[in-house]
């Protein structure tokens, strides 16, 4: 039996994360994949039974790094207004160092993929962010709200002004570059919707 080797492992990742980036999710195959990495799709057999298993994988591995960094630094009993301030710094800086990733994680969004990946999602992460919210509602800094709410006014707005920055344009279609000053500028409102 042939052992495994995790550079080749990696290489394999990241050539099928750009390549489902690039090229959708629709015209990936394991012959493609293995192909542009000079490798034989035998090879891709060692690391994976097939093409779902190597995309739900990937899917995995990726969405454990990214809770991991988003949880840096962050506790969840910090008070809400500092504790929401490190989930921005953590979720801009996450997002912004690996858009590839995040394309990934859009393909996978709207495909067949998505509740399998969702299932998977730490369940550190979610723990640490329900328990985050819940603490804040306790000590009265949040008025109780639905998850969905919560979620909606709380980060949607970060994530909208990094998808303007990575696609460069505003939606009006001018040049459109995030800085400190309007992320937290924007933070701010979040905050005055969300404190009581």
């Amino acid at each position: 039996m042939r052992t495994r080797d995790t550079d080749k492992q990696e290489l394999v990742k990241q050539t099928a994360i750009q390549m489902i980036v690039e090229h959708g999710l629709e015209s990936f195959s394991l012959n493609k994949l293995a192909k542009a990495c000079s490798i034989s799709v035998a090879t891709l057999y060692i690391y994976y039974k097939d093409r779902d298993d190597l995309i739900i994988s990937i899917a995995v591995d990726e969405a454990e790094k990214m809770g991991s960094q988003m949880l840096q630094d962050f506790d969840p009993e910090l008070p809400f207004e500092e504790g929401l301030r490190q989930q921005w710094k953590n979720r801009a800086a996450q997002m912004l160092n690996n858009t590839v990733n995040i394309r990934f994680f859009e393909q996978l969004r709207t495909s067949s993929y998505e509740e399998k990946v969702h299932e998977t999602f730490g369940s550190v992460f979610r723990d640490a962010m329900g328990r985050f919210m819940t603490n804040a509602m306790e000590r009265g800094e949040i008025d109780p709200l639905p998850i969905e709410v919560y979620w909606s006014v709380a980060f949607a707005p970060l994530y909208n002004l990094i998808r303007f920055h990575v696609e460069g344009r505003s939606l009006a279609g001018k040049p459109f570059q995030l800085t400190d000053e309007l992320m937290w500028q924007t933070f701010d409102l979040v905050l005055k919707a969300l404190k009581k």
